[in-house]
Parts: C-alpha cells; sequence; structure tokens
C-alpha cells in the first residue's frame, strides 16, 4: 500500500486528493501538509475535506510528513514546490507535481531533481485530457498543415497563470507532431491591425471568470471543415484521481522525470 502524503493540503485540490484516497484501497493517507501559519493548521485534514477523522492533522514540518510517506502529492505554488523537491530530495521520496507557472529555471531543476529521485511532472492529471493529448497528436499528423491551429481555455477567476499549463501542453503535442518549435510559433494574443493569419502560426486565447474549473478546445480549422478536441472539467475530482493514480504507479520506480503519459501508457515508442 502507498503512504501518500499532501501538500497544499488545506486547499481545494488538497481536500479534493484527500477525498481520492479515502476512495483508493492501494493508498493510504499518511501526512498533511500546509505553509506555516494557515489557520486550518492542527485540524484532522479528513475532516477539512468533509470525512470522518483520520488521526491525520495538518502541519508543515514537511521532513516530518516525509519520514511516513512513500510519496508527496504537491499542488501549490512555485515556491512550495521548489521547498518540496529539495525535501524529497534529502529523503529520496517520490514526488507528484501538480503545480502549474514554474519558470524554465525551476523545470531544469526539478529535472535535474529526477535525476536522484522518481518525480512525475504533469500540466494536468485529468486522464481524459490525456487521452485528448494523444488524439491531438493523431490529429495533427494526419491533418498536416494544411489546417489553422487555434487553442482556447476558460478557468476560474483565481488562476493566476496564463495561458494554464494544460492549454500549453496541448499546444506542444501539436507543435511536435507538426515538426515546429511552440516557442517559435505560438501567438497569446492578438490586437489591433495583425494582418493575415501567419499558416505556421498556434494561436492561443484565454478567458477567466466565475468558477469553471477548466475547459480547453483545440481546433483545427480547415477549408471546408473544422475539427475540435475538447475536455471540459466539472470538478477537481478527476484530477486528484489521476494525480494519486500516478502517486500509486510512481512510488517503487526508479529515479527519473515522467509525466501522465508514461502513467497511462500513451507515450508514443
Amino acid at each position: 500500500m502507498t503512504q501518500v502524503a499532501i501538500l497544499g493540503a488545506a486547499g481545494r485540490m488538497g481536500r479534493a486528493l484527500i477525498q481520492a484516497i479515502a476512495a483508493e484501497p492501494q493508498a493510504r493517507f499518511a501526512a498533511a501538509l500546509d505553509r506555516a501559519g494557515c489557520p486550518e493548521s492542527g485540524r484532522d485534514a479528513a475532516v477539512l475535506a468533509g470525512l470522518a477523522p483520520s488521526g491525520v492533522l495538518l502541519g508543515s514540518d514537511l521532513a516530518a510528513a516525509l519520514a511516513q510517506a512513500d510519496v508527496l502529492v504537491d499542488f501549490t505554488r512555485p515556491e512550495g514546490t521548489m521547498a518540496a523537491v529539495q525535501a524529497c530530495l534529502s529523503q529520496r521520496k517520490a514526488l507528484v507535481i501538480g503545480t502549474t507557472g514554474l519558470s524554465a529555471e525551476q523545470k531544469a531543476a526539478v529535472a535535474e531533481a529526477a535525476r536522484s529521485i522518481p518525480v512525475c511532472l504533469s500540466a494536468n492529471y485529468s486522464v481524459g485530457v490525456n487521452v485528448c493529448l494523444r488524439l491531438l497528436r493523431i490529429a495533427a499528423q494526419t491533418l498536416g498543415p494544411g489546417y489553422d491551429v487555434e487553442i482556447v481555455e476558460a478557468h476560474h477567476r483565481h488562476k493566476v497563470d496564463a495561458p494554464s499549463g494544460t492549454a500549453l501542453r496541448m499546444g506542444q503535442a501539436v507543435a511536435d507532431a507538426l515538426g515546429r518549435k511552440l516557442e517559435d510559433c505560438a501567438i497569446y494574443g492578438r490586437e489591433g491591425h495583425t494582418g493575415a493569419r501567419d499558416a505556421n502560426t498556434i494561436g492561443f486565447a484565454t478567458v477567466r471568470g466565475g468558477d469553471v474549473v477548466g475547459d480547453h478546445t483545440v481546433m483545427f480549422l480547415g477549408e471546408g471543415e473544422r475539427v475540435e478536441i475538447a475536455h471540459k472539467a466539472s470538478s477537481r475530482s478527476n484530477f486528484a484521481r489521476g494525480a494519486l493514480r500516478a502517486a500509486v504507479w510512481l512510488a517503487g520506480r526508479p529515479a527519473g522525470l515522467y509525466d501522465m503519459q508514461d502513467v497511462l501508457g500513451l507515450r508514443e515508442a
């Protein structure tokens, strides 16, 4: 049975993860962590998630929590994630990262850590989204460069990064399939007199508002037809279930940098 610690346990995703663990026979809730000074500190973490008491109290001592766990699941902010990377390195623990908005330098630090410990870093832990990534590669390869590609994503008003990590990952999947570099062809906004669309670009549009959990639509627009591949999340439970699936899969794996394509066996040879 995989012993799981949750960083960011008092947040919305943290509570969803606790609920997911309660329904997963292969995992045990080992520790709950949040920032020092969190108002819920010292309370039973399962109760915070709307469940029966678990005896696991919300704390902030990362080292002590890791001593009881096989894997740490982190859905926080980049600065919290980097602290988690160092803590997991020191105790040689597996790490599942769901934090978005990591800088190129921070991603490089995660990749370096993965030379010593198993790390799963994914822009989105939804099984459905990861199936969409596979479908996007097939669509891009089959439709080819004659179709314009536009990506529209919508999230709740509290999301702090844009475009979403999932939208960028979808764009990367399409760019790779078309033999392009996303950093060279991405367009992140249009305003004013932009001129005709460059056929080699991949456009991104961002919507923020309300309580939208996460909607992503990739459009392949050709002459006389349009193909759309979309995913719409109605709750955070699907992300939590996927992250927990990754945690159970990752525990005991050799050091390396993995993502949900590896977890689900969708990685192309």
